[in-house]
């Protein structure tokens, strides 16, 4: 039987070191920086036994929001399976190369949803155009725009209130073309297509196909990560974040 874990990275298996129990704790150990080098995120001697054991009997997909900047300076993991990342808008194969099958998917559908994805990120910048905190950006990768996400100088999930109360009542929302996530000082804006659930299912069909028998697991954080877990067998989800809190009913 062959045993696939699909992966989240961020606040799975490292985090930012405000995020960690313990920033002190001499034992946590560098997983990814930002583009001048500088360390930025981190591992919990309990993530390194968490990587170590899947290691051991998995074989192990990363299921990632990351671009493919971002995804190459993760650093001290590595990966011999298919790559999820941009959110699910492109899959590498065990090689680092681009899954041509899925990109071709992808772009042919992301034609029929630019539409209203442009029209919610005009209307997203002329609000953000009045208050100079906010910090809007387009996901691009390989030539393509995949998604937008805004953070707010304040840095917490409310300072996002205002906009976030306009995106939600937008009309690229409400018909259903555009759809939000929000998790702490993040808020994410995304075609309909562009989702990590789309990806997985993609993969898991290919590896049913291949294997007799899968066994799958699900590992995330995040509420956007609860549509992949629950195409798994089984779904691991970290103590304390928020897809933990909202089972907890917290």
């Amino acid at each position: 039987m062959q045993r696939y874990i699909f992966l989240d990275l961020d606040d799975t298996l490292f985090q930012t070191l405000r995020k960690c129990p313990d920033a002190s704790d001499p034992r946590l150990q560098v997983r990814a920086c930002l583009p001048d080098g500088t360390p930025n995120s981190y591992a919990t001697a309990k993530q390194q036994w968490l990587w170590d054991w899947f290691n051991q009997g998995f074989r192990v997909v990363p299921v990632t929001a990351r671009d493919m900047d971002a995804y190459r300076r993760v650093i001290g993991l590595t990966f011999q399976e298919e790559q999820i990342i941009n959110h699910g808008g492109v899959i590498l194969d065990k090689h680092g190369g681009i899954d041509p099958v899925w990109m071709e998917k992808m772009t042919q559908a992301l034609l029929l949803y630019q539409p209203a994805f442009n029209r919610i990120w005009a209307d997203i910048e002329a609000f953000c155009a009045q208050d100079g905190r906010y910090n809007v950006r387009l996901a691009q990768d390989l030539g393509i725009t995949w998604y937008g996400y805004i953070k707010h100088q304040g840095g917490t999930e409310a300072a996002l209130a205002g906009l976030l109360a306009m995106v939600k009542t937008h009309p690229a929302v409400q018909d259903g073309g555009v759809y939000w996530h929000i998790n702490g000082n993040n808020l994410a804006v995304l075609p309909k297509i562009i989702a990590k659930e789309n990806a997985v299912a993609y993969l898991l069909a290919k590896y049913h196909q291949d294997h007799s028998e899968v066994l799958s697991f699900g590992a995330g954080d995040s509420k956007t990560d609860a549509p992949f877990l629950a195409l798994c067998d089984y779904a691991l989800i970290p103590k304390g974040t928020q897809l933990h809190q909202k089972l907890a009913g917290q």
